[in-house]
């Protein structure tokens, strides 16, 4: 029996800590725990496991390098904190509720337009926050009152919100692409590039659900009606300034000098925007009133966050700013635009430190506990029990993986991203790498699924931060006075289910199609019209010199083939190379032979 346990350690190991996950003890603690007990058993087994099991006393004393090398000491998880704390003062600042008040007033008019507002907005939150948590409480407490005033439908109007919310786990500047990008052992900002396709392509397959619907269903989105509309019309002047902010970037264009390459783009790019600003903001201050309410609105409430995430992505995908040096000038972009708005407060800072302080200790407890319980796990080759296992699967790379996309579904259910992260991807990764998989995208295609675990009812965490945010009475309308029944929970899982069949589609359509992530690499370097050229070095005899004029002379070394006191200069002759065009002749053998 103990030979049989000995011999199988590692699946005895993994499947025990599911069953702790499942019985609901903390994740790290659990992790700690599991390496710990599995660590003493190991040694206790070693002698009789004919080899299997590589673990002894004297490795634990090297768990606190391994923690401060891998988790204390690591660069790259520096960029969790501060964009954490990014998107908890942007929330407090009371971003997201200008931005959907004006983005709605501009998609008022039409079926559906506050639905596209939800889904933009979140999208912008995401590339500014990447907190899901965030995203969801403040659209669910800012969108929802609106939708049910104007008779949106329940479930198409909790699954928006909560499906828009879960954009900030794609998008970049997300946390999971961070920790996944540590853990995969690859570029953060590659990780970025990557999932930037597939994340906009998962906004625009939400808002053509959108679209879709309000057609089918009408009167579940029904548009603004025109007292609402308190912005009024405008959009043909917003038209105007838009045609003339394209002209200025044009005009920038020719002037910036074109040595900045691809960066003269961006920077024309910058100019049109702030003129566009500027004016926007001089109509308003000046009250020349040439421009419509609604145009000033919506360039001065989104050229701000806009600027933001160009100081965070664009920085780090320009090379100027690594991920977490990215973060720290997003954090202080997000205090200087608190403070613009007149919503920085001691009160504000108290919470985003809170808030940065819980989630930071949270992934350093799971990021502890995860050492020891690798330590011990690969102690027992259940790394090389895993990767034959997902290797020997029929199908090759499309057969592996559809099974980690089932696992990761199913596991989703049980664990949120950073738990997934943290346990099961070092055990995938060496697997995926060995049948030749891109670990961004593999990376990428994780991240989606994970995405999934926000969505999927009764365990989505989305549904708990919605559910936390909706009305569970009925209550009398602010604004119109009229009793608005409750949302309920049957509603909100309901609303959620055609959007994380959406999700589920673009985990396939990633598989499909990995171009949608290997853009990261670039083009290919064509070599086949390059020419070498060796520098010509004289006061060294030159390499020509040295070694094609001569073959001697060159480095203050005698002539190749002549004698030690020749001169320099004097370059013994070369023989001429046998023609290869023709094959040898070989005589045949002698009769002596």
């Amino acid at each position: 029996m103990l030979e049989f346990i000995a011999l199988n350690m590692a699946p005895i190991m993994f499947g025990s800590l599911i069953l702790f996950l499942i019985l609901g003890y903390p994740v790290a603690f659990a992790l700690a725990a599991n390496g710990l007990l599995f660590f003493v058993v190991g040694v206790e087994l070693a002698p009789m496991s004919g080899g299997a099991i590589n673990l002894s006393w004297p490795l634990l004393s090297a768990m606190p390098d391994r923690i401060w090398a891998q988790v204390l000491a690591n660069d790259t998880l520096l960029a969790i904190p501060f964009f954490t704390f990014m998107g908890i003062v942007l929330e407090k600042s009371g971003m997201a509720e200008d931005l959907l008040d004006t983005i709605g007033q501009l998609f008022g008019p039409i079926r559906g337009g506050l639905a596209y507002a939800v889904v933009i907005v979140g999208a912008l939150l995401a590339a500014t926050t990447g907190v899901v948590a965030a995203s969801v409480i403040a659209m669910g407490l800012i969108s929802l009152p609106i939708m049910l005033r104007y008779g949106y439908d329940r479930s198409v109007a909790s699954g928006v919100i909560t499906a828009s919310g879960t954009l900030a786990q794609i998008i970049p500047p997300s946390l999971v692409l961070i920790v996944l990008a540590d853990q995969l052992g690859r570029s953060v900002g590659d990780m970025y590039a990557g999932a930037l396709v597939p994340s906009l392509v998962l906004t625009g397959c939400y808002i053509l659900y959108i679209f879709i619907m309000s057609i089918v269903r009408p009167n579940s989105m029904p548009a603004l009606p025109l007292e609402a509309r308190t912005l009024g019309t405008g959009v043909m002047s917003l038209a105007v300034v838009t045609v003339l902010g394209v002209a200025v970037f044009f005009a920038a264009e020719n002037l910036i000098d074109t040595s900045h390459g691809k960066n003269s783009e961006m920077m024309a790019f910058t100019v049109a925007v702030v003129v566009c600003y500027v004016i926007a903001l001089t109509d308003r201050k000046l009250k020349l009133n040439r421009m419509s309410k609604l145009a000033q609105q919506v360039i001065i409430v989104l050229v701000p966050p806009l600027a933001l995430i160009f100081l965070v992505l664009g920085t780090i995908f320009l090379g100027i700013a690594t991920p977490t040096e990215g973060g720290a000038m997003g954090a202080t972009g997000s205090l200087l635009l608190a403070l613009a708005k007149g919503r920085l407060n001691m009160q504000v800072l108290k919470d985003a430190l809170a808030s940065t302080t819980r989630l930071s200790a949270f992934v350093m407890f799971i990021l502890i506990g995860a050492r020891f319980f690798s330590l011990t796990f690969y102690g027992v080759n259940g790394h090389l029990w895993v990767e034959h296992l997902l290797t020997s699967l029929p199908g090759g790379q499309t057969g592996f993986l559809i099974v980690v996309a089932l696992l990761v579904f199913f596991l989703a259910f049980f664990l949120d991203y950073f738990e997934l992260a943290f346990i099961i991807v070092p055990l995938l990764a060496p697997a995926a790498d060995a049948l030749g998989i891109d670990l961004i995208w593999f990376g990428v295609i994780l991240a989606v699924m994970m995405q999934t675990s926000f969505m999927h009812p009764p365990f989505g965490f989305a549904l708990f931060f919605l559910r936390s945010v909706a009305p569970k009475a009925a209550y009398a309308d602010r604004i119109t006075g009229q009793t608005i029944e409750p949302v309920k929970t049957s509603q909100i899982y309901w609303g959620a289910v055609p959007f994380l069949g959406i999700q589920i589609a673009m985990v396939v359509a990633v598989i499909a199609f990995p171009q949608m992530v290997m853009h990261y690499k670039g083009k290919p370097v064509d070599v086949s019209n390059v020419t070498l050229t060796l520098p010509s070095t004289p006061g060294l005899g030159g390499f020509d010199a040295g070694l094609g004029g001569g073959l001697g002379g060159g480095l203050g070394l005698p002539p190749i083939g002549g004698a030690p006191g020749a001169a320099s200069g004097a370059a013994p002759a070369i023989p001429a190379l046998p023609d290869l065009s023709t094959p040898p002749v070989i005589p045949a053998p002698s009769g002596n032979n």
